[in-house]
């Protein structure tokens, strides 16, 4: 099969990958096989590639955005049959037993494992996932549509919920990449009045598009205090910048695996009055589920980039240069 691995991880995202063939996959006791129809090109993969996440596993095959059709499933799995579209995700597997996995809060697993760091992902034309993680789809969407809820659409919506967005409330999204985009509308839906952020024209144009109350420049100060803000962006300076423009007891949550260093807070001005500042690490799979049937409800305007599979170095490039709009996704 053709896959893309990542051979130099380093700031040259295009020679970080290689191409190569491969054999397939087998699915082991409890694993599906699966034909990947599209994946996604999240942020997380240029963080592999570019080596700002340490190696997992050498020449891991990134993508934890796929969509696919189950070929072949493992001994001892019930819930999915040959045929069945089927979604695999970056939570791949979790030990079950530390008080984390027992509290409801797997994603803080410290032996957890993800698709596309620990095991290989879906830039190929094959992948495997445990049948427990995998996630049933919603009808109504184009696989290039459901790849990104997969990542970029559930990561999102556990960063709005940690955001503790009253009903009504105002938000802040600063950066409006693949996330961001699907975040939005989700708030939009539960009827808050929503304040973009962001350095790309483009973006702010989809944002508009979307239904955003009002779109500006990443570092402008939004028309009206926010009771809640995420920010997408991996630039750790806007941190103090989004502190600043909450409202007395609002919440900042930051969504992304990666952020550069965060400048010195001001307790006053960006912490006092109750501000919170909280983190997002992964997601549970409850998370998950909720965001599916979210977009099962409520069709979520889902702005694809698509690219072939075998230009995934490209995709690659062009998400580090800023220059998708929405979500690039691959396909065959």
């Amino acid at each position: 099969m053709r896959a893309w691995q990542v051979c130099n991880p380093g700031p040259d995202v295009r020679g970080a990958l290689r191409r190569v063939d491969s054999p397939v996959p087998r699915p082991g006791p409890g694993d599906l096989l699966v034909d990947v129809s599209a994946c996604g090109v999240c942020r997380t993969d240029l963080h592999v590639a570019a080596g700002d996440l340490p190696v997992h596993r050498p020449s891991v095959v990134p993508g934890h955005e796929v969509v696919g059709h189950v070929t072949e499933v493992g001994e001892g799995v019930t819930r999915f049959a040959p045929g069945d579209r089927v979604g695999i995700a970056w939570l791949r597997e979790t030990c079950g037993r530390c008080r984390y996995c027992r509290g409801g809060r797997e994603n803080l697993c410290p032996h957890s494992r993800y698709t596309g760091w620990d095991a290989d992902g879906g830039y190929a034309d094959y992948a495997t996932v445990r049948a427990d993680f995998a996630y049933e789809l919603p009808a109504g969407y184009s696989d290039a549509e459901l790849a990104p809820l997969l990542c970029a659409g559930i990561i999102g919506y556990r960063a709005l919920r940690r955001a503790d967005l009253p009903p009504g409330g105002r938000l802040g999204i600063y950066g409006f990449g693949a996330s961001a985009h699907l975040t939005a509308q989700v708030a939009l839906a539960e009827g808050a009045r929503v304040h973009v952020l962001t350095r790309s024209a483009r973006a702010r144009e989809l944002a508009l598009a979307l239904g955003a109350a009002s779109a500006g420049d990443g570092y402008a100060e939004p028309p009206e205090p926010l009771d809640a803000a995420v920010l997408f962006a991996p630039a750790g300076d806007l941190v103090p910048v989004a502190l600043a423009a909450l409202d007395r007891g609002g919440t900042l949550a930051v969504a992304g695996i990666h952020l550069s260093d965060v400048p010195v807070l001001d307790y006053q001005r960006h912490l006092f009055q109750e501000r919170t500042l909280r983190s997002v690490t992964s997601n549970t799979r409850a998370d998950g589920r909720a965001l599916l049937e979210f977009a099962a409800g409520h069709r979520l305007a889902v702005t694809v980039a698509p690219y072939p599979m075998d230009a995934a170095d490209a995709a690659l490039a062009d998400l580090a240069a800023d220059r998708v709009v929405g979500a690039a996704v691959l396909t065959p």
